[in-house]
């Protein structure tokens, strides 16, 4: 493990960043929501949040527009202490927007705008200002790697930070409307594997990372988040990981999550049970907390459960960024619920 003194930064988190709505009135279907709540949001965004008020030192590289939505997601992430120097303004590109209602227990009906948005137009000259080896971790996302200049620069970035000994953690992050051929997203994806140290999935999302026929995913209407994957997960597991990280993290919801080794180990680490409210950021608040362990030097299953523990405590509540947990928050809840 790299010690801390030796970088600025603990993570360094790539690509998309947003203002997300989420619906106020919740169980409401779509077509009758009165309002929203306004929150920050997009993957690497969210970890980047996540990290920091788990006490990591958290920087974040995306694009923004000139406009008052960029303001408002980057006032939000200074009052964080999220490092926002390597947040770009994109002239002529808006910052992404994405509209989201609450259905529990199971449906969390999605809608992104993300047309001319300015986090796909991050470049190589980007990443080069950027600290990727002042930093002991990067995450990249599947979304990063769906559209030029966004796909080069993040390949870019995952290859300065091997060579400067980076860990590379990839969110595989699948979300089927971002591509015009879902094909492509098997293809990308794998080209990127070697790259990566540790990637982090559902099951669909590692099956869609294998998948060679757009007829294995079936999703019933595009503004809904969740796509269902055909295929059988072991052996998705095991192709994953034959192209190059050392470990796959599998997010299984109600199932805790498994790490999967390449050399052929498996880490169950259980979840911690509670009442579902809001599914939408809980996979970024998993990766949070798993990243926080990895970088705390713990063992696989001890950084799954701190993993497990995060994602749990943001079910519970309305959004994602805004509600990360802090770390002695999450570390109280584990313990009260029978520790690591």
């Amino acid at each position: 493990m790299v010690e801390r003194s030796q970088h600025t930064y603990d993570i360094l988190t790539m690509g998309r960043s947003s203002i997300d709505l989420y619906a106020n009135e919740v169980g409401a279907p779509f077509v009758e929501i009165k309002s929203f709540a306004a929150y920050v949001g997009g993957c690497p965004t969210n970890i980047s949040v996540g990290t920091r008020r788990l006490g990591l030192r958290s920087a974040l590289l995306t694009g923004i527009g000139e406009d008052p939505v960029g303001d408002f997601i980057l006032k939000f992430l200074e009052d964080e202490g999220v490092e926002t120097r390597y947040v770009v303004r994109k002239p002529g590109h808006r910052t992404s927007a994405v509209v989201l209602g609450i259905e529990p227990p199971d449906k969390f009906p999605l809608v992104y705008y993300r047309d001319n948005c300015a986090d796909i137009e991050l470049s190589i000259d980007d990443v080069l200002a950027a600290p990727v080896a002042n930093s002991r971790a990067l995450l990249i996302s599947g979304t990063g790697l769906s559209k030029e200049p966004s796909r080069s620069a993040t390949l870019f970035a995952a290859e300065q930070a091997k060579a400067a000994g980076t860990t590379v953690f990839l969110d595989i992050d699948f979300r089927p409307d971002q591509w015009h051929d879902l094909r492509a997203f098997g293809v990308v994806i794998r080209s990127a594997l070697r790259l990566v140290d540790v990637a982090i999935g559902t099951e669909d999302e590692v099956k869609a990372a294998v998948l060679t026929e757009s007829s294995q995913v079936s999703v019933t209407d595009l503004q809904i988040s969740d796509a269902r994957v055909e295929g059988d997960i072991n052996t998705a597991v095991q192709t994953l990981l034959a192209g190059g990280p050392e470990a796959l993290a599998l997010k299984q919801g109600t199932d805790g999550c498994t790490i999967f080794l390449a050399g052929g180990e498996a880490v169950h680490a259980p979840a911690f049970p509670v009442e579902i409210y809001n599914i939408l950021g809980a996979g970024d608040a998993f990766a949070s907390g798993f990243i926080y362990g990895y970088l705390k030097g713990w063992d696989w299953y001890k950084a799954g459960r701190m993993g497990n523990a995060t994602g749990a405590i943001v079910v519970t509540r309305h959004g994602c960024a805004n509600f990360m947990p802090y770390e002695q928050e999450a570390l109280t809840f584990i313990e009260e619920r029978g520790g690591f």
